[in-house]
């Protein structure tokens, strides 16, 4: 009898540890990831011949990908699925299709920009991020802030507004808001919640500074991942 029950004791607990096993390797076990399954498609702007803004040796196109690299990696934590438009340098057209050709610099910018359309289409995203640098000939103007399509997806607003409180709160160098734009291709194409967020001027000297610091840009990150948290929790309720 009592060989049974030690027998007995031993496949219960061996049954135990194959079901810990199981749940263990399920994200949800211990805690629910706060974004466990959304799709998020990242596309970092420019790259490439069209590196976008710049001064001096300093590159859009080289801090937006870091600051998507950051991104990916954080949000990837928290348990969401990210497609980047591009991973490299270059454009988007360099990793997707290399062998295409194009007769003028201008075509080729115009198939770039339809080539990320595509991408966000086929992969059937929660949510697009477009990541960008502000410009312009004025030193005095800076801060962080996120734009929406006023005819785009209508979840766009919310998104937007949630990573920019997100930037007032965390970032705290910046009292803007959310603004609904008309003039960019990508936010209004996309089926989805879709945003272009401006990280900062590089043509203001103090934030150009923070802007070329990878730590700066895991900051920048942090915040934007918050607000999408902030975003998706208010869309599940």
């Amino acid at each position: 009898m009592k060989r049974w029950l030690v027998i007995g004791l031993l496949f219960a607990t061996s049954l135990l540890v194959v079901v810990y096993g199981v749940k263990a390797s399920d994200r949800g076990f211990f805690m629910p990831e706060q974004l466990g399954g959304v799709k998020i498609v990242i596309d970092p702007g420019h790259g490439g011949l069209d590196g976008g803004a710049s001064v001096g040796e300093v590159v859009e196109r080289d801090i937006t990908l870091s600051i998507a690299h950051e991104l990916k990696k954080k949000l990837e934590k928290k348990g969401a699925v990210i497609v980047m438009t591009r991973e490299k340098g270059g454009d988007a057209i360099a990793e997707h299709a290399p062998n295409e050709k194009f007769s003028t610099t201008r075509q080729r910018k115009m198939a770039d920009l339809k080539l990320r359309e595509t991408i966000a289409i086929e992969e059937d995203p929660d949510m697009f991020l477009s990541v960008h640098v502000n410009a312009i000939p004025e030193e005095r103007w800076r801060g962080s802030q996120v734009f929406y399509h006023a005819e785009g997806h209508e979840g766009g607003e919310l998104l937007a507004k949630s990573i920019q409180s997100s930037f007032v709160e965390n970032l705290q160098n910046t009292d803007r808001e959310a603004m609904a734009i008309k003039g960019v291709y990508l936010l209004k194409k996309v089926p989805m919640p879709s945003v272009l967020i401006e990280t900062g001027f590089i043509s203001n000297p103090e934030e150009r500074k923070l802007l070329m610091d990878p730590a700066y840009h895991a900051k920048v990150a942090d915040a934007i991942v918050e607000g999408i948290i902030l975003f998706h929790t208010s869309e599940q309720n």
